[in-house]
């Protein structure tokens, strides 16, 4: 009787997660087809993203890619964390000379999204 109980406690803990941010009214199939910013579409979604990132707060590095897709980069960094990089304007894989805004996600060990920024390159 104890096992099936900690067992449904466990499932209930698992089956309840936070529910994934829609982030409208970004376009996110439009968002995945921008690779790496090169159609300067992600750009076009600049506030929208700016007044949102906090949404993407403590979601999984799965849910992340469910929303925004695969990373144009990433990067594994002592610890176990791990950073998401999102070109939001042309930069060197676009045959452009630099990359001017991107979206950063910073993961934890867990893999739970810690801090989400929009960072400008000089």
């Amino acid at each position: 009787m104890r096992k099936w109980l900690l067992l449904s406690v466990v499932c209930l803990v698992f089956s309840c997660g936070k529910p994934l941010p829609d982030l409208s009214p970004i376009d996110l199939a439009q968002w995945k087809e921008d690779k790496n910013g090169c159609k300067q579409i992600r750009s076009s979604f600049l506030t929208e993203l700016t007044q949102q990132k906090d949404e993407l707060k403590g979601l999984s590095e799965g849910d992340i890619i469910k929303i925004l897709g695969r990373p144009d980069r990433n990067e594994l960094y002592k610890r176990n964390q791990k950073f998401y990089y999102y070109d939001l304007e042309p930069g060197k894989s676009c045959d452009s000379t630099f990359i001017n805004q991107q979206l950063i996600l910073r993961f934890n060990a867990m893999g739970m999204a810690k801090e989400v920024s929009i960072e400008t390159l000089k």
